[in-house]
């Protein structure tokens, strides 16, 4: 890595990829773009065989053609955050005081003017359809396939997810599960509330990309970068987002834009990246062409 970009790598931030949207570094003038639809999708779910249950909540803004999220803890945006959201531009939610909402209007942004494409680097993979489980084994083996760790390794998954902790099990690896809610895994495991104070102890990190959405991300790609960590992403939050940080402390990104593959149970695409194929655009780009989970 040459100086300038490992200074890049060091330096680049959420809040620096919004400056450069809002300066019109990354594609058009930020204010001249209208969200047209804000909405809010709500789940619980309680699957048979497992013991327990969750919800999740997501923030979504539509933006022309694309739709950008953010994940949210289940009643944490106020009142009327939707409608604030409808109809405002894109520059004026990219300072709006919440930070899910200046995640989703970046995330629209940025799959408005820079969608997953081959030429930017990603590589489409169909998830089957079938049952959300089934859904959700199939995108797991998706994103470990990302994951560069040798049977006998030990991950620490940020963002607790059956499938995913199943699926690294598979492969012979050490799952060190951490989540800000805390409790412990379908398996009875305690899992940890501090990332940070697990990333020493891995070899690996797999992270959930609402790291993005409660301000948790740039600490722990910092982190990770400092300590030599290779750092992999699943995103449904942030899913356009994310992609702009490889080479700069993270190592591959499974993306899966709205929607997700929890809402239906036909087939899907989900976008994986790998630092060192072609980087993601940062010009003015292409028309727009395009939690917990079980």
């Amino acid at each position: 890595m040459t100086t300038t970009a490992a200074t890049e790598a060091e330096t680049l931030t959420f809040d620096v990829l919004v400056d450069r949207a809002l300066a019109g570094e990354l594609g058009p003038d930020p204010r001249t773009r209208r969200i047209a639809v804000a909405f809010t999708t709500s789940q619980a779910v309680r699957h048979d065989g497992r013991r327990g249950g969750y919800r999740n909540e997501v923030l979504s803004l539509r933006l022309g053609r694309a739709v950008g999220s953010c994940s949210v803890e289940p009643g944490a945006l106020p009142p009327g955050t939707v409608d604030d959201c409808a109809g405002a531009d894109v520059a004026g939610l990219l300072a709006h005081p919440l930070l899910p909402v200046r995640v989703a209007a970046l995330d629209a942004y940025l799959m408005d003017v820079l969608p997953h494409t081959r030429a930017d680097g990603a590589h489409a993979v169909a998830v089957p359809a079938g049952t959300s489980i089934e859904r959700s084994r199939a995108r797991a083996k998706t994103v470990v396939d990302l994951l560069a760790v040798a049977p006998g390794g030990t991950v620490l998954v940020v963002g607790v997810v059956n499938s995913l902790l199943a699926e690294l099990r598979t492969r012979g690896l050490t799952v060190l599960p951490c989540d800000l809610k805390g409790g412990t895994t379908e398996w009875g495991e305690p899992i940890a509330t501090d990332a940070l104070g697990g990333v020493a102890h891995c070899d690996a990190v797999l992270a959930s990309g609402m790291t993005l959405g409660n301000g948790t991300f740039d600490p722990l790609r910092r982190h990770a970068l400092d300590h030599g960590k290779p750092l992999v992403m699943f995103a449904q939050t942030g899913s356009a987002v994310l992609p702009r940080f490889l080479g700069a402390g993270v190592a591959a990104v499974c993306a899966e834009p709205y929607p997700f593959f929890w809402l239906d149970g036909g087939p899907g695409t989900v976008h994986r990246y790998r630092a060192g194929d072609r980087a993601p655009g940062t010009g003015h780009g292409h028309p727009a062409d395009d939690g917990g989970t079980p």
